[in-house]
């Protein structure tokens, strides 16, 4: 290859960082909760810490490497992260960043400085973001029924994450505040797009797997809940079986789910399938019932089946230059 060729190739592949999506932060939420999954694993069925350790060092080095990738885009291209901003879609995938350094604090939550750093840093971003999108909903005009989707969820409910690792760093009173957040604006935004889902056109291909973003909130805030109050109380009970009826709901509906090609939305399978599982795992737990027991074994069996499909589906994707292209 010549000169020549080699400054055309790189000038055709530069400008691709521009079409980065945002919501590639959601593979870092479906790793940090695959990696959280298996540590959970360790402390309900064995001692092994190598597995999520591993899992642990490879999420953080992606964390590093996206956040890179997305900082160059915002240096070289800031038009084009404005015009992601003003989407009435994409504008709920950037809470993503945040929620993925929560996560990643409970990840680290056993190093203290790491795990404090991780989860002010989130935390912070996570509340300034939240009221940021949501003026934005309330401001604009350019909104329509037909953008309800389950990416709702990620700008407001994210703050349900804040109490796992906020109430084991003392913060009590802005565990709580984050909590009641996002526990009742995901009451409110479930009766939105389930009636978006009822009542008008169903949603395109590539945004169907983010249904499975309805899983996310009572899973999640049913072990963020836990982790504040120590105990399986009715409240505790209601939401955790809320999550696993919609695990159900979305169980039935499989084949409908395999029928869809690969999308980088596709990873909105991981986290919310990750949190049913660690959530489940806690349940179980608690409860030292046989049937949550063996439900956290084919969780965890089919949430590795998962990612590992992900992971192998995405690399594949990224050489063969699927991805980061104009829609």
């Amino acid at each position: 290859m010549n000169p020549n060729e080699i400054l055309n190739e790189s000038a055709s592949v530069i400008p691709r960082i521009s079409y980065f999506p945002v919501s590639f932060f959601s593979v870092i939420m479906g790793l940090s909760g695959f990696t959280l999954a298996w540590k959970g694993a360790g402390d309900l069925f064995f001692h092994n810490s190598v597995i999520w350790l591993s899992l642990a060092y490879v999420t953080s080095v992606g964390m590093a490497v996206i956040s890179i990738i997305y900082a160059i885009k915002i240096w070289r291209y800031p038009g084009a992260v404005l015009e992601e901003i003003r989407h009435p879609v994409r504008i709920n995938f950037f809470p993503a960043f945040s929620i993925s350094l929560l996560l990643l604090s409970v990840v680290w939550q056993q190093k203290m400085m790491v795990a404090s750093t991780l989860w002010g840093t989130g935390t912070a971003l996570q509340i300034a973001l939240t009221l940021y999108v949501m003026s934005s909903w309330i401001h604009h005009t350019h909104y329509r029924l037909s953008h309800a989707n389950p990416s709702w969820f990620i700008p407001v409910v994210g703050n349900i994450i804040v109490p796992i690792t906020g109430s084991q760093l003392g913060y009590t009173e802005l565990s709580w505040f984050c909590f009641s957040v996002g526990i009742v604006f995901w009451i409110i935004l479930m009766t939105i797009i389930m009636y978006r889902l009822f009542f008008h056109e169903p949603l395109p291909a590539r945004m169907t797997p983010m249904l499975f973003i309805l899983l996310a909130p009572p899973s999640v805030g049913f072990i963020s809940y836990i982790s504040m109050v120590s105990d399986l109380d009715i409240f505790a009970r209601i939401i955790y079986y809320m999550a696993l009826f919609l695990g159900l709901l979305l169980a039935l509906n499989i084949f409908k789910f395999l029928k869809i090609p690969f999308f980088i939305s596709s990873w909105a399978y991981s986290f919310p399938l990750a949190a049913l599982t660690i959530a489940t795992m806690k349940m179980a737990n608690m409860t030292s019932y046989l049937f949550l027991q063996v439900l956290s074994t084919v969780l965890l069996c089919l949430l590795t089946v998962l990612l590992s499909w992900l992971v192998i589906r995405t690399i594949k994707a990224v050489f063969a230059a699927e991805l980061c292209r104009p829609e």
